[in-house]
């Protein structure tokens, strides 16, 4: 890696925290790093604002937009944005079907969709996973079937984020019944105003709705809507889960959780009195004040112990991922990098939250969706406290979507391991 490479990096990554402290409004600060519900305007907001900068593709070529980012320029970006508690990039648009349609697309298709998704003037949405087709998508049933200019599709999609937002739905569909699973898979855009197109909320523990079910039925799609070649879908999907499982390891998300758990396990700590060298004997048990509203208190060298090993595992997957960079750059990956790291960051991120909670005891118990979506609720606790819950509940699902764990570790077995 040249040493021009790293010094776009570190200019980016410096560039990155003066729009942090400089131009990211408050108020939309203030509701990501709370952990507040950001609705489909707070988004759009956010990717203007990114796209202003030039930054919303910048890891796109030049001829369609972007910068031209290397692979450790993109990484960059991500984590420190990620470090500071900043919106979600949703990547649907900017991060999932753009390449797909800018490297397997026609000229016709690149013309008329990249423009809209750099402005950030149509929303996106994947349409993967089924009810019995979930990490193995080779197993999907949702079929497309030709008639004239058309593809009939039928089926039904789940799991699908957002969906309840999206103008389009970028979805792999079968048109060839008879072949190789694999192999009869196709990747179709569809107009999601299209008729017969329906879209049911499903709510997550957290009591919000991310996901939905999408139903196809009779679905009239235009044969020009579909990318690349019949059949190719099954080589346009693995493209476009590798951005996926990349983009999905958690690290900077890891980094500012650990940040704030430490924070919190001082203010736990600074909410215990002090013992006396000769306790009383008070005739009824005093009152222990908590005034950070943290809950039970929590004995100092355990906890030391809990926040040195996740530290220790962060520490691990940041290392790993520069590696991972690295490997990308010089061409010497060996395909499961991504997977790595996207197993361990998620599972790393899941056991930051998991102690969040715990120290935050009483407060943790407490759990109102309505109050995060006004930040004028007094919540019980620390501000963030409800946020820190909701993440909690919502990201039990982080080692499931974008391919499970136990779909992760077979990958790894195949691309290391040679099993």
């Amino acid at each position: 890696m040249s040493e021009d490479t790293r010094a776009r990096a570190e200019a980016l990554r410096q560039d990155v925290r003066r729009f942090c402290r400089d131009v990211l409004p408050a108020g939309l600060r203030a509701k990501s790093q709370r952990h507040q519900v950001l609705d489909k305007d707070d988004y759009q907001q956010w990717m203007r604002l990114l796209q202003e900068q030039g930054w919303a593709v910048g890891h796109w070529p030049r001829e369609h937009g972007g910068l031209a980012w290397s692979p450790l320029e993109r990484f960059v970006f991500e984590d420190e944005l990620a470090r500071h508690g900043c919106p979600w990039v949703i990547p649907f648009g900017v991060k999932y079907v753009g390449p797909v349609i800018y490297a397997f697309g026609s000229e016709a298709q690149q013309q008329r969709f990249l423009p809209k998704i750099v402005n950030n003037e149509e929303f996106w949405a994947q349409g993967y996973s089924e009810p019995e087709a979930g990490s193995d998508l080779a197993a999907l049933r949702t079929t497309a079937v030709r008639d004239g200019d058309h593809y009939i599709v039928n089926g039904q999609k789940v799991w699908t984020t957002y969906a309840h937002w999206a103008d389009w739905l970028f979805c792999l569909v079968r048109t060839d019944r008879e072949a190789r699973p694999q192999n009869g898979i196709s990747f179709l855009l569809i107009d999601m105003k299209s008729p017969g197109v329906t879209v049911k909320e499903i709510r997550t523990m957290d009591g919000y709705r991310h996901v939905n079910e999408v139903w196809l039925e009779d679905v009239r799609v235009p044969v020009g809507n579909l990318v690349g070649e019949e059949g190719g879908g099954w080589t346009y999907a693995k493209y476009l889960l590798k951005n996926e499982r990349t983009a999905g390891a958690c690290i900077g998300m890891a980094w500012h959780a650990l940040h704030r758990l430490r924070e919190l396990a001082q203010q736990v700590q600074a909410s215990q009195p002090s013992q006396p060298s000769q306790p009383s004997q008070p005739s009824q048990p005093a009152h222990r004040v908590e005034p950070c509203g943290c809950g039970r208190p929590v004995d100092d060298g355990l906890l030391r112990n809990r926040i040195g090993m996740l530290e220790l595992r962060y520490l691990a997957l940041e290392k790993t991922a520069y590696r991972a960079v690295g490997a990308m750059m010089d061409g010497t990956e060996n395909g499961g990098e991504a997977s790595l790291i996207k197993l361990r960051g998620t599972e790393l991120y899941q056991d930051i939250a998991e102690s969040l909670v715990d120290l935050l005891g009483a407060a943790g118990i407490a759990f109102d969706p309505a109050a995060l979506h006004s930040a004028g609720l007094p919540p019980l606790g620390p501000d963030d406290a409800g946020g820190i819950v909701k993440d909690h509940f919502y990201n039990r699902a982080a080692t499931v979507f974008g391919g499970s764990s136990e779909i992760q570790r077979n990958i790894i077995a195949k691309a290391v391991l040679g099993l």
